[in-house]
């Protein structure tokens, strides 16, 4: 699923100027990268944050070969005036920026929306923070687990009887850098119709908030606060994840009335089906616990294959849980090239997620792996800032710049 350098997709000619590091701007920044826009980075000469995360094979991040793949990568010192002119120069020519600075970091440097729109009026800005432009928190500094925290969302993860958990993955990060890349691509297209650009504020906070829509309105009406029920999804029965006879879990959801019916069946307890407490998917979740003890009964006398055979010829939606090595040998991942290698000079190839969705006219394309602090510096700033070889040589020497080729701080 790879490509010529050249972008491709239905986001092809636009121009994106990523600001945004650690996890939440640079996944905006690549989910509109794989669609074919051209995406330039900005880093500091000792590399985004992101390149500390995650496993390291050859002294590189695997994490950034992924969430840096596409993306053409320049250094910049935004500290100095003269960094701040060159991105000036560069956002004149881009329809789209994407930061993740605290509210009022790029305005204390020139670089904020109304600075730029003077330039360019028709620039879309993606302003990514923790607590949005405004409110009494805009303030305050926000990674990924505290909007999720503040949203409600943390609470509801993990078991009832201990503290909240969390996922091993910067879950609220990526939910807030899909949320502000759709936000680019509706204004976009509000741009092709009015001519003027927008600002998209996406707060971690409240585009995880988003995930909690059951229950806000059960607390307005009912005054019910949700909490965590483990594996149990609430008010959605059976929806469980249950022990086999081999010491594994298998999950099973059957909260519809006709696949509730076809797990009784399978269970070898049809009238299960006609119980008055079963009978329908309300009655069911009134009950849950009882049919959870039930199916838990059925599922621990049979081993992992023999449960997800017999589910998966009835139609009862069901598996067992994954792990990576799991996923690497199955076959559906291999039938779709989920799991797509991109090219990558240190490791020749390197496996991540293919970009979804999937589009059947204009699909998304990996066309290389992240690259190295600066890589691009000198071909962008000339490409698209028109500064000439001197101008790159003076601002290289003095720090401004970092192209790659001087020693790394």
């Amino acid at each position: 699923m790879t490509s010529p350098d050249t972008p491709t997709g239905p986001l092809a000619g636009y121009r994106v100027l990523e600001m945004g590091s650690t996890v939440a701007g640079p996944f905006c920044g690549r989910l509109l990268a794989d669609f074919g826009a051209e995406v330039i980075k900005v880093e500091p000469a000792e590399g985004d944050p992101v390149r500390t995360m995650g496993k390291r094979a050859h002294g590189k991040s695997l994490y950034a070969a992924s969430i840096l793949r596409n993306k053409a990568l320049v250094s910049v010192d935004l500290r100095k005036p003269a960094g701040q002119d060159a991105i000036r120069r560069l956002a004149k020519h881009c329809d789209v920026v994407v930061e993740n600075f605290r509210p009022g970091g790029l305005e204390k440097w020139g670089l904020g929306y109304e600075h730029l729109s003077a330039i360019n009026p028709g620039l879309v800005m993606v302003r990514i923070s923790g607590f949005g432009q405004t409110g009494p928190y805009r303030g305050r500094p926000g990674y990924g687990v505290i909007g999720e925290s503040v949203s409600g969302l943390r609470h509801l993860t993990g078991d009832p009887d201990r503290p909240p958990s969390r996922i091993a993955v910067s879950l609220t990060d990526c939910i807030t850098g899909l949320y502000g890349a759709f936000g680019a691509v509706m204004a976009l297209l509000a741009r092709g119709k009015s001519g003027r650009g927008q600002v998209v504020d996406s707060a971690l906070y409240e585009c995880a908030f988003t995930f909690m829509e059951p229950h806000i309105p059960a607390y307005d009406k009912l005054g019910l606060v949700a909490n965590r029920t483990g594996s149990r999804l609430p008010d959605s029965t059976p929806n469980n994840l249950y022990a086999s006879r081999d010491g594994s879990f298998i999950h099973i959801t059957a909260m519809a009335d006709g696949v509730f019916r076809r797990l009784a069946g399978c269970m070898g307890q049809p009238a299960l089906a006609d119980d008055p407490r079963f009978r329908d998917a309300v009655d069911r979740s009134a009950n849950h616990e009882a049919i959870d003890d039930i199916v838990g009964e059925w599922t621990r006398r049979n081993d992992l294959v023999d449960l997800e055979r017999v589910l998966h010829e009835a139609d009862v939606p069901a598996t067992r849980i994954y792990t990576l090595a799991d996923i690497f040998g199955d076959p559906h991942y291999a039938a779709r090239n989920t799991i797509t290698r991109a090219p990558d000079p240190d490791f020749g190839t390197v496996a991540m997620a293919a970009p979804a969705p999937r589009l059947s006219e204009t699909p998304g394309v990996i066309r290389h792996a992240g690259r190295r602090v600066g890589e691009d510096t000198r071909e962008v700033f000339t490409r698209v800032a028109g500064m000439t070889a001197e101008e790159l040589d003076r601002l290289v020497a003095d720090g401004t710049l970092f192209d790659g080729n001087q020693p790394n701080p």
